[in-house]
């Protein structure tokens, strides 16, 4: 009786151990196995099989996470003091090298991110930080990406959220773009008067060529002034026009 009662007592741990010891990966994730402190191989999706006291493993999420960098305060090219924060999308690539090369991935990644941004801005202009924001994103994400690759993480993309200034600052930038626009007013103006200007010469030109042109017009004009009964006009009547109403006069009064 003791002698059946040893290997079945035998095979029902056994059999409990090999419970113990299934551990199950998801599709999202992979699983980094280590043997008496040796690193074994990297598990693929599935029900796998980590013995107790001589194996042991860690699981990584290689989903893409979103890591929000907080507000840092730099000094740009030209010495104007910003704000920045922004998000970084990035994942694992490889999980072995997450494990193996770096402590804390997420944590190396923030603090990467937070000093490369810091010197990006530094060596970028206000002008270029406000209006090229993209550009300035795309090179913090090649700099963090290159630096990352040894752990075997991709940095899928870097986003500036928020660019902060001193409020003097932004009522230069105000005054900055007033001035702007009032020049471009300016500019818009002088060019309806020169666009005016020139074609009242082509068509004083073209009334000079036509015999009783500019009769026709001062007429029209005179037309066009007398619908307004409420205001005194004073127009001065070519000669030309005077001599011929004068002859005309004396024509009549003989």
């Amino acid at each position: 009786m003791e002698f059946l009662l040893g290997p079945g007592l035998f095979i029902v741990s056994f059999f409990f151990v090999v419970i113990a010891s299934i551990k199950q990966v998801n599709q999202y994730e992979r699983g980094v196995r280590f043997r008496f402190g040796k690193f074994r191989d990297e598990m693929v999706p599935g029900w796998r099989i980590v013995w107790p006291i001589i194996e042991s493993w860690q699981k990584i999420d290689i989903r893409v996470k979103a890591v929000d960098v907080p507000d840092q305060e730099a000094i740009t090219r030209d010495n104007v003091s910003a704000r920045v924060n922004a998000v970084i999308y990035y994942r694992i690539e490889t999980a072995q090298k997450a494990v193996l090369e770096v402590e804390n991935f997420y944590y190396a990644v923030s603090q990467l991110a937070q000093t490369t941004m810091r010197n990006v801005i530094g060596e970028t202009s206000l002008d270029d930080l406000l209006s090229k924001r993209n550009e300035v994103a795309d090179k913090i994400q090649q700099i963090i990406d290159k630096a990352t690759d040894p752990w075997g993480v991709k940095v899928e993309s870097v986003e500036l959220k928020d660019i902060i200034l001193p409020d003097e600052m932004k009522r230069v930038i105000a005054r900055q773009a007033e001035a702007e626009r009032e020049r471009r007013a300016i500019v818009i103006r002088a060019d309806g008067e020169k666009a005016a200007a020139e074609n009242i010469a082509i068509a004083a030109s073209q009334l000079a060529k036509t015999p009783g042109g500019l009769h026709v017009r001062t007429l029209q004009t005179l037309s066009e002034l007398s619908a307004d009964k409420n205001n005194t006009i004073v127009f001065v009547t070519p000669l030309e026009i005077l001599r011929a109403f004068e002859g005309f006069v004396r024509k009549n009064s003989k």
